[in-house]
């Protein structure tokens, strides 16, 4: 299995990014898509890297909301289109344990068999997957998944940003990544079933990640970072055993991150954040006016 890396002006997180694959799965091939970034650390860091994995940047810089990304995870899909299987992560995202031969191998025979199969999400659940997002178990795959009910939701029941895909499968079924993950999610709905979720996973989010450098900040954004206390808290990454142990624990028990994952020094306070305005409802509408009267009105 590829991985591939979407990355913007974040330099240490993007570090953190390959050496955790590099330890988890040392034979992995690794690629780093980058959004034509700017910051000089970063900038560093994509030379660090380039000395052993291969660096792709695009011809111009992206500007929608996600800026280049879905550009990117296109361009990721024709340049490994005879790939059996590709990851795709971000940088402020991590693999936290060892992932096992016998787990690539089931995950091959889940595409195989399941010729409806799009897409497969690697990551540990949010806390609130406990209550607010219920998932529901399948023993009929060839490796273990959960589903995620279909509520109303924008995205996360057919697609994901990170995620685990055939390449080949995507092309053949003329896949074009769209400008955003709810429309990713509506494309997958009419081409694919839907999208199971590890009940054993490997990658996540970090928790608290502040917005990339360079990003244009309101007033609100700031307060909402400062108030989580953002940073950079890479997750300690477990030894074979606990993998070995994580894949053999009872049936029922989901994957929810902060009853799994702990970060290797210091942490930020919980329940842990994976958007800054996330829980903090005054400071996302204030964040909105602050975001529309500059699109209106010009530069602050």
């Amino acid at each position: 299995m590829i991985f591939c890396i979407f990355s913007f002006n974040r330099g240490p997180f993007l570090r953190n990014c390959v050496r955790s694959i590099e330890q988890c799965r040392p034979d992995a091939r690794i690629l780093v898509f980058d959004d034509d970034s700017s910051d000089a650390e970063t900038l560093a860091v994509l030379k660090e890297i380039e000395k052993a994995h291969r660096v792709v940047t695009p011809d111009k810089a992206g500007s929608t909301k996600h800026g280049g990304l879905y550009d990117n995870m296109q361009s990721a899909i024709e340049i490994l289109r005879d790939e059996p299987l590709v990851c795709f992560l971000q940088d402020d995202t991590q693999v936290v344990r060892p992932i096992l031969d016998r787990e690539i191998d089931s995950l091959r025979r889940l595409f195989a068999e399941t010729p409806t199969l799009g897409f497969v999400q690697p990551c540990f659940l949010r806390a609130s997957a406990k209550n607010r997002r219920p998932f529901k178990s399948t023993d009929d795959q060839s490796t273990e998944l959960l589903y995620r009910e279909n509520r109303g939701q924008s995205a996360g029941v057919h697609y994901s940003d990170l995620l685990i895909t055939s390449p080949a499968r995507l092309l053949k079924s003329g896949w074009q990544f769209q400008s955003s993950e709810p429309d990713n999610d509506r494309q997958a709905n009419s081409l694919f079933g839907p999208m199971p979720y590890l009940y054993s996973p490997f990658a996540m989010w970090l928790p608290n990640v502040p917005a990339y450098r360079g990003k244009r900040k309101t007033w609100a954004l700031k307060r909402a970072e400062a108030k989580i206390q953002c940073g950079f808290y890479p997750y300690r990454i477990w030894s074979e055993q606990q993998s070995e142990a994580f894949l053999n624990r009872p049936a029922g028990e989901l994957p929810i991150a902060e009853d799994y994952l702990a970060c290797d020094a210091e942490a930020p306070p919980t329940p842990w954040r994976y958007t800054p305005l996330s829980g903090q409802r005054w400071l996302k509408h204030l964040n909105s006016i602050e975001l529309f009267f500059f699109r209106h009105f010009g530069k602050k």
